[in-house]
């Protein structure tokens, strides 16, 4: 094949990829200003149910990442990337016409298991797809197809909520099909590994059954009553599941989790911060749009526009703090961020006021907030990957992203456990009060950032491709 072909080819491939990963990303963040939208057109239904279009799809994307990642290897990367956008996509669909609550939360379940099809085989495609000498660059630029999502997302929303909120969803439709249709003549046909066991799938549904309790009983806890035979419950089933994930990642012959990676203190240290980090951080995205929409009367549109500043930082930061990593090393870099990103929810919670002040309240903190993440987030990915052999690299990073989508449902349910716990008139105290706890929560981040210690790998071994893909 020629230079020429080649890279006709590599760019192709990247195209499809980068158009499936900005779709699932994008999703993560229109939903979250078309929440309120959603939640009153289905009249009576509280705040903690609406939640779960939010939360079943992060929890159960968390919980499947690393099964697709390795059915991936197992049945071939290919298929199991087409397999996953189409399911996405006809979710998608489902979601868009969804008559209830629950069929839009069951469509939202289904939604995160294409997207954990496709996010892991993704890459696997790219560096199968891209010379040798060009996959850093690609790798690179599939790492920050996220943060243009995250910049694009809030004010894509806001413009498709304009029409409906069932547009969210509807936009995945045609960028899934042309997906489907160039991804099967594009995309190349890298060798199954069929001897490759699959991690333990019954750890996998506990961890869905353990998280979506714990999440169930924060939410449920207001209005049953902390000590009901319901809250008690769910918070018992949530912990004899953990109990039970932990004991047969000690026991099964392939572990959901290895503890040989938990057993890493760089990448134990590095998955500690970054889920405190993404909790908060979900407590601030989806109170931000609840904020601007229920507080201070803001269509959906301008809550997109008064969110964008935040997610369009954070992928700049990313990029421009590249090289200070260096020099200040993982650990210092993202106890700046974490510090940062805590300091612009305590000034939300410090000048927030019933009266709309976008550019004293909101907008100072959107953007220190936004160079926080930048610095924080890319990093702590970068440092648990980079502590670990290449071997365990893929899996390290399934890891820590499955880490930060079970983080955010917790923070969501956090979240709304603080609001309706809190009686109508105090509802601008109660947004005060979650973004004190958002703030403690950065500055326990900071405190674990800070034990971060350069990484050591093995002499001669050179990092990995997705990590520094994503630092």
């Amino acid at each position: 094949m020629s230079i020429g072909k080649s890279n006709r080819r590599s760019r192709s491939i990247f195209a499809v990829v980068a158009l499936a990963v900005f779709m699932t990303n994008l999703d993560l963040w229109i939903v979250n200003v078309a929440f309120e939208d959603i939640r009153q057109s289905f009249p009576g239904s509280s705040l903690a149910h609406v939640s779960w279009v939010l939360n079943a799809y992060a929890v159960t994307l968390g919980a499947l990442l690393v099964v697709a990642g390795r059915a991936g290897d197992r049945y071939g990367h290919r298929r199991t990337f087409l397999l996953g956008t189409a399911v996405f996509t006809l979710a998608s669909l489902a979601c868009a016409l969804a008559p209830t609550l629950d069929v839009l939360i069951g469509a939202r379940v289904v939604q995160a298991a294409g997207a954990a099809m496709q996010l892991p085989s993704s890459l696997a495609l790219l560096v199968a797809g891209v010379p040798p000498e060009g996959r850093v660059r690609a790798t690179r630029a599939w790492a920050s197809v996220g943060g243009l999502a995250a910049a694009a997302g809030p004010v894509l929303g806001g413009l498709l909520v304009q029409a409906s909120w069932r547009w969210v969803f509807l936009v995945n439709l045609p960028i899934g099909l042309v997906g489907l249709v160039a991804g099967r003549r594009t995309l190349p046909h890298a060798a199954a590994q069929p001897r490759t066991a699959l991690p333990d799938p019954v750890a996998a549904v506990l961890v869905v059954v353990s998280v979506g309790s714990l999440v169930a009983g924060l939410l449920q806890g207001p209005s049953w009553g902390w000590t009901s035979v319901g809250t008690l419950s769910l918070l018992f089933v949530a912990a004899l599941s953990a109990a039970v994930v932990v004991r047969r990642c000690l026991t099964q012959a392939v572990p959901l989790v290895e503890p040989a990676l938990v057993r890493a203190r760089g990448f134990a240290r590095a998955n500690a911060a970054l889920f405190v980090f993404s909790i908060a951080f979900a407590i601030m995205l989806v109170s931000n749009a609840l904020w601007c929409q229920q507080i201070w009367g803001y269509g959906p549109l301008l809550t997109g526009l008064a969110m964008a500043p935040g997610p369009a930082l954070v992928p700049l930061t990313t990029i421009a703090s590249r090289r200070l990593v260096e020099r200040v090393g993982p650990g210092a870099l993202a106890t700046i961020g974490s510090l940062l990103f805590a300091a612009g929810l305590a000034w939300r919670a410090l000048a927030a006021s019933p009266q709309p002040s976008y550019l004293v309240d909101m907008l100072p903190a959107m953007v220190v907030g936004g160079i926080g993440v930048g610095l924080a987030l890319g990093t702590l990915m970068a440092a648990g990957t980079t502590s670990l052999p290449n071997a365990s690299a893929a899996t390290g990073s399934a890891l820590l992203n499955a880490s930060r989508q079970v983080a955010s449902g917790v923070g969501v349910a956090v979240l709304v456990t603080i609001l309706t716990a809190w009686k109508p008139p105090a509802a601008v105290a109660a947004y005060q009060a979650s973004w004190w706890v958002a703030t403690g929560l950065g500055l326990a981040a900071a405190v674990g950032s800070a034990l971060l210690h350069a990484s050591r790998r093995p002499a001669g071994e050179p990092a990995p491709v997705l990590a520094q893909a994503t630092s």
